[in-house]
């Protein structure tokens, strides 16, 4: 247990190491930054085959996976910048040739609580409502039942990443709300109402 700990640890830290070096490559000037691009490359790559031999072919690349992917969002959330808001602009009658021809993002409101459910609604709860969606197509449509099991599966992340688009982009957080929780209840009461045969 203590040498899984260990080298997952070591992943996590060589994972870091490597996306912080591809991050400051890519923010480097135009032909500058080349050598700490293939250093990260070079790190992630061994940080990624490396586990095979310690905790094992299978499970030591999965994991190694998971926690590069980490490490990686970590040093990339480190440097997030938050911009201050601009004033809305108001468009004038007459068209002076400055109006953008792509329509300006509307300004929503921005609380606590908002925040927090559009993060919910497009986390574990669009999640959710995706596994009722997979459920429900491999209980009621008619064939193998493995083949349902798989294509019910591969559903989950294709109708998660919409709702999780969808919440993130909608405007309206209380209709994102009742549509995913009305999916949710419809998905598991269908799947409850026939039962898997």
């Amino acid at each position: 247990m203590n040498g899984t700990l260990l080298s997952g640890a070591l992943t996590l830290a060589g994972g870091a190491v490597g996306a912080w070096l591809l991050r400051k490559a890519w923010k480097a000037r135009a032909g500058e930054g080349g050598v700490e691009k293939l250093a990260g490359w070079a790190i992630i790559l061994a940080t990624l085959v490396w586990p095979a031999w310690v905790l094992g072919p299978a499970r030591g690349p999965f994991i190694a996976e998971t926690l590069i992917s980490v490490a990686a969002l970590i040093v990339v959330a480190s440097g997030a910048t938050i911009k201050a808001r601009k004033a809305s602009r108001t468009r004038s009658g007459g068209g002076n040739g400055n109006d953008s021809l792509a329509p300006e993002p509307l300004d929503r409101p921005t609380t606590a609580w908002r925040t927090t459910l559009r993060w919910l609604l497009a986390g574990p709860i669009g999640m959710i409502a995706a596994m009722a969606v997979g459920i429900c197509y491999a209980v009621w449509v008619p064939g193998e039942p493995q083949t349902r099991l798989l294509i019910g599966g591969l559903i989950v992340p294709f109708v998660w990443g919409g709702a999780m688009a969808w919440t993130l982009a909608d405007n309206r957080i209380l209709r994102a709300t009742a549509v995913l929780v009305g999916t949710t209840m419809a998905g598991f009461g269908l799947a409850i109402l026939k039962g898997f045969a």
